[in-house]
């Protein structure tokens, strides 16, 4: 009774889960299936979306849009684009060394100096720029037509002119370089005047001792005529303005009958101050003079003509004057 009891658990144990079995396959199986159908009618649906939301266009409208196309293409710089690669092509062919054989780079630097001994000894840069370049241009033509196959009496093997034009065009400046072929760069100075019409290009110096006032009318590089009435041989001031206010002290001072002082010369050079008179005039000379009509006897700087009359004349007129009321 016991086995038979225990035999009879174990079998309905068995068959229970043969029986779990089953169920969770099928549940798997059926579920497989569902994504299956799922995917599969995805497939149909979606294009059938797509294809209710493409945009459909009259015969009239796509001609419009190849005519469109047609003009657009019309439009194209065409010679433009070829020209630029045309260039891109000549930069390229620009940055690439071209590599000349020793002998030539020899008979090309015998030939330069020999155009270079040419000239005359004191021939300028630009001469010398101006007779390389003609040189260059000349040798260039000369290698292109032998690139031709043209027979020259030309130094220049025809099998390496095709090299040299390119050096001679698009390399000159490496080919210098290696033939040691050095130009220095010419520089033009050009003084620019940038003062007002009608300024004085003294006007800007600055005379020793205090400021001057306005009424001692002072003029820089100047110098007026007059009667002496006081000689500055014997009259020497610190300053310019110590020589004006002598002038108005003199005027101020004088008995009746004396002429009174209204203008004034002052040398302001350390060198002294040139005169062409028969003395030396020296430093802080200070001359008070006398004339009913001041007349200047030279302003600025002796002219070109006076400096051949007289040789020990400066350029620039050293006194400092000025014609005051008194």
């Amino acid at each position: 009774m016991a086995r038979a009891e225990l035999g009879y658990n174990g079998r309905g144990k068995c068959c229970s889960y043969k029986r779990t079995t089953v169920i969770v396959c099928s549940i798997n199986i059926g579920v497989a299936l569902y994504v299956l159908h799922s995917l599969y009618t995805s497939l149909y649906i979606y294009p059938y979306n797509d294809s209710q939301n493409v945009v459909k266009y009259t015969s009239d409208q796509i001609r419009k849009m190849e005519e469109s196309i047609r003009i657009r293409k019309a439009s194209e710089p065409i010679e433009l684009i070829k020209l630029v690669k045309e260039i891109n092509n000549e930069m390229l062919s620009d940055e690439s060394t071209v590599e000349l054989p020793r002998y030539l780079k020899q008979k090309i630097t015998d030939e330069v100096l020999e155009r270079l001994r040419g000239l005359s000894a004191d021939a300028n840069v630009s001469e010398q720029r101006e007779v390389i370049e003609i040189w260059r241009q000349e040798k260039l033509k000369e290698a292109k037509q032998l690139t031709l196959g043209k027979t020259l009496n030309s130094t220049v093997p025809p099998e390496e002119a095709g090299r040299l034009a390119r050096a001679l065009e698009y390399g000159w400046s490496q080919l210098s370089e290696n033939i040691g072929l050095y130009m220095p760069v010419e520089v033009t100075h050009e003084e620019h005047d940038d003062k007002p019409e009608g300024a004085s290009e003294f006007d800007d110096e600055v005379l020793p001792g205090q400021p001057l006032p306005p009424e001692c009318h002072a003029e820089l590089h100047s110098d007026y005529d007059g009667a002496a009435v006081r000689w500055g041989l014997t009259h020497h001031k610190e300053s310019a303005y110590d020589c004006c206010q002598a002038c108005f002290d003199q005027a101020r001072n004088a008995k009746p009958g004396e002429k009174k002082c209204n203008i004034w010369v002052y040398c302001p050079s350390e060198m002294g101050c040139y005169s062409p008179d028969i003395y030396q005039h020296k430093h802080m000379e200070c001359w008070l003079k006398y004339a009913e009509k001041p007349k200047l006897n030279f302003k600025e700087r002796y002219a070109e003509s006076y400096r051949d009359n007289h040789p020990n004349a400066p350029v620039i007129v050293p006194w400092v004057s000025g014609v005051v009321s008194t």
